[in-house]
């Protein structure tokens, strides 16, 4: 409760709406109480007296009551809309927003499924028993303390009746959410599963088409989807038993009222409404009243139910909302780059903590600003990881990392990250123009600096190519373009940052060698200042880099120029044997 509370804390703009809610929802209850009570003054001193003047004006009270009730119950309902779907918008903003700043760690930890399911089902969940609570969970106390005043009004001994209802709504509340929490927590741990078999499905339907997997792949989303089905039935069952319970024993309490206010009616011969026994109007508001008060305490059985249901989300969007980035930036943060040279003093990394064995060990490496470096090794190398240490989406686990003479923990996250460009092994473009998707490289960019982006990277043929050119649409994940029409649009989107450090992550490997070498010359003369990393598979790619990096297990092995390397670096000297000799220089 204390964890859902303090999500509500996303109300913001919405906080007078939902204060107000639960005013106009209670001013309803008051109404609706006073509508028996009316109604029995109607029946004894109007129409079982024959009067007439009294008919009519109990059915003005009654139709007055009646409008204002129907006015602030519609009140109630708009306000608490607007506010339910408000917060609800608030929260996903604000586990965006969360998101955003988590590092690769934090992101790993949940995974991106998970995180999709958090803002999607789970917040959909807390946003019912937001609207529940602040529709319901005042109205309902409200219609239970009125209409239990009016009939003790009526009539204190029938009254009492209603309390049988009360320790028996607390045993069946107790049973349906012991026994259907656990199994809501499963549930959504197994969308999870169901959002990240779709996620990799649709993303790669290309693979899935190219080995004939379909129907592997419709059998793992049936195999989740049939146990989300099973367990959401199974909990759904136990919930459901709740209502047909709650009625019978509703309609057990209202025999029990008629049967004795028709004792107290026939013993006291009260049927004219004398006073001093039961009427027959009384009777009539007492039995109203019994239907309101039972109605009321299930109602708040429902709502106790579908809070402490929603507890599963609860807890799932408190975990993403508490965790904190190991990576921030720190307090007095430096706020400029000076130059792109690059220092690893005796770094470690390991990507848990936990981890049988390091990525990096003892990463000794100095690299000044506007080098070309190359870097090469076997898969797994970790030469991803290395480079993914500059600008801060890992952090080292040991030992430090320098960027222009200073630690990269003491920059503000932004100024470091700005000055640095990736162009990642797997880059992503996004719906929109092929400009919109330059842009995100520099938002005011213009366009002429698009264009010499672009002919830097070799991009700029096949867009003017396309009828659209530089408006040309890109869907989602750039499906339309090829891998590396791909590879060089995000090349020219890194160089519009300006960077002083770029970062090339095997990301040419998708393009002719004559290309690849198009392009390494134009970076070599277009940015002399700026210093720039390859990793490349293929020798060809870094052999006319200043110095080359040979990692291996997270080791450097080697480092020093092509000629070095081929008559010091048997691992390098073999790489090179085997993509020329055999005429293979694609690797």
């Amino acid at each position: 409760m204390k964890k859902l509370f303090k999500l509500f804390g996303a109300v913001r703009e919405y906080k007078a709406k939902a204060l107000l809610a639960p005013l106009f929802m209670a001013l309803e209850a008051f109404f609706e109480v006073l509508i028996p009570m009316v109604s029995a003054k109607l029946v004894d001193d109007g129409i079982q007296a024959g009067n007439m003047t009294e008919v009519l004006k109990y059915s003005g009270i009654l139709v007055l009551l009646a409008i204002f009730m129907i006015m602030c119950g519609l009140s109630g309902c708009t306000l608490s809309s607007i506010a339910s779907v408000g917060f609800g918008a608030n929260l996903r903003h604000d586990i965006y927003y969360k998101v955003q700043g988590f590092s690769f760690t934090n992101v790993d930890k949940f995974s991106s499924a998970s995180l999709v399911t958090r803002m999607t089902t789970d917040v959909n969940n807390i946003q019912q028993a937001f609207l529940m609570f602040i529709r319901m969970a005042i109205r309902t106390p409200f219609m239970f303390v009125f209409s239990f005043i009016a009939a003790i009004i009526v009539n204190k001994e029938i009254a009492l009746i209603f309390l049988l209802a009360v320790p028996f709504l607390a045993v069946v509340v107790f049973l349906i959410a012991k026994t259907a929490f656990p199994i809501f927590g499963k549930v959504f741990r197994l969308y999870d599963d169901l959002n990240r078999t779709v996620s990799e499905n649709v993303r790669g339907i290309r693979v899935v088409k190219s080995f004939v997997r379909e129907e592997h792949e419709t059998e793992k989303f049936k195999k989740t989807s049939s146990e989300i089905q099973k367990n959401f039935t199974k909990a759904e069952r136990i919930v459901g038993l709740f209502s047909p319970a709650m009625n019978f024993f509703m309609y057990l309490v209202m025999l029990l009222i008629a049967f004795f206010g028709s004792k107290l009616i026939i013993a006291s011969g009260a049927t004219d409404g004398s006073t001093g026994g039961l009427s027959t109007g009384e009777l009539t508001s007492i039995i109203t009243y019994a239907m309101q008060i039972l109605m009321a305490l299930m109602m708040l059985s429902f709502i106790i139910v579908q809070i402490t249901l929603s507890k599963a989300s609860v807890d799932r969007i408190s975990e993403v909302m508490e965790e904190q980035s190991d990576i921030v930036s720190p307090e007095n943060a430096v706020q400029e780059v000076k130059d792109g040279s690059i220092e690893f003093k005796d770094v470690t990394f390991a990507y848990s903590k936990n981890a049988d064995k390091n990525c990096l060990s003892n990463i000794n490496l100095k690299i000044n600003s506007g080098e070309t470096i190359g870097i090469i090794g076997a898969t797994g190398s970790s030469k991803s990881t290395l480079v993914q240490l500059i600008p801060r989406l890992y952090d080292a686990s040991s030992g430090e990392v320098l960027v222009g003479g200073v630690n990269v923990k003491d920059y503000d996250l932004y100024v470091l990250r700005d000055s640095v460009a990736m162009v990642l092994q797997k880059n992503t473009l996004f719906s929109g123009t092929v400009r919109d998707n330059l842009k995100w490289g520099d938002e005011n960019a213009t366009d002429e600096e698009i264009r010499h982006a672009c002919q830097i990277a070799c991009a700029d043929e096949f867009i003017e190519a396309h009828q659209d050119g530089y408006d040309r649409e890109i869907e989602q994940g750039g499906s339309n373009v090829s891998g590396g029409q791909k590879q060089r649009l995000c090349i020219a989107r890194a160089l519009l940052k300006k960077p002083k450090i770029l970062i090339l992550d095997d990301s040419t490997s998708a393009v002719d060698t004559a290309t690849d070498a198009k392009i390494r010359n134009a970076l070599k003369n277009e940015l002399p200042q700026t210093t720039k990393l390859i990793i490349a598979q293929r020798v060809a790619s870094v052999m006319d880099a200043d110095k080359i990096l040979v990692l291996d297990d997270g080791n450097i092995v080697d480092f020093g120029t092509h000629e070095e390397l081929l008559s010091s670096s048997p691992i390098y000297r073999e790489v090179f044997n085997s993509q020329t000799k055999g005429g293979d220089d694609n690797g």
